[in-house]
């Protein structure tokens, strides 16, 4: 089953439940992936796609949350991060850094790259190969850390 038919069973069961914040939460991804599937000719999205689009949004609310909680408005934050850990569930397993380390050596032994020029080149295939499993900001850490 696809993921967007997932959101949208979840949807059903979260209206059932009367549970607002999750609705609200799931709401938010469908209406992404609508937007998404309406900004292509092709009307269907690949994993990857879906995965950066989820990504995106918990970006989004973790931000917004840290934002309320710098003007002092803890029960808007709070919010934020509810809806951010709903939208998290669909994400695969997180890799922890020293998994993304191991994956990102394979991957510089795999391109021959020495030194820090060649960082895109390295950050562009982990970024592919682990996508949806830690973020890209992890990735260009740990990248910089090698090749320096």
């Amino acid at each position: 089953m696809a993921l967007f038919e997932i959101i949208n069973e979840d949807i059903k069961q979260a209206m059932l439940a009367k549970n607002k914040e999750k609705l609200e939460a799931l709401r938010a991804i469908k209406a992404a992936f609508l937007l998404a599937k309406t900004e292509k000719a092709n009307s269907e999205l690949d994993e990857a796609k879906e995965l950066q689009i989820i990504q995106k949004l918990i970006k989004q609310r973790q931000e917004t949350a840290e934002i309320y909680k710098q003007n002092n408005r803890p029960e808007l934050a709070e919010k934020e991060i509810n809806e951010a850990t709903y939208i998290s569930e669909y994400l695969p397993k997180q890799l922890t850094v020293d998994e993304v380390e191991t994956e990102i050596k394979s991957i510089i032994s795999e391109t021959g790259a020495l030194s820090i020029k060649e960082m895109g080149k390295v950050i562009g295939l982990a970024s592919k190969k682990l996508s949806g499993k830690t973020d890209g900001k992890t990735i260009s850490d740990i990248v910089k850390k090698l090749l320096a």
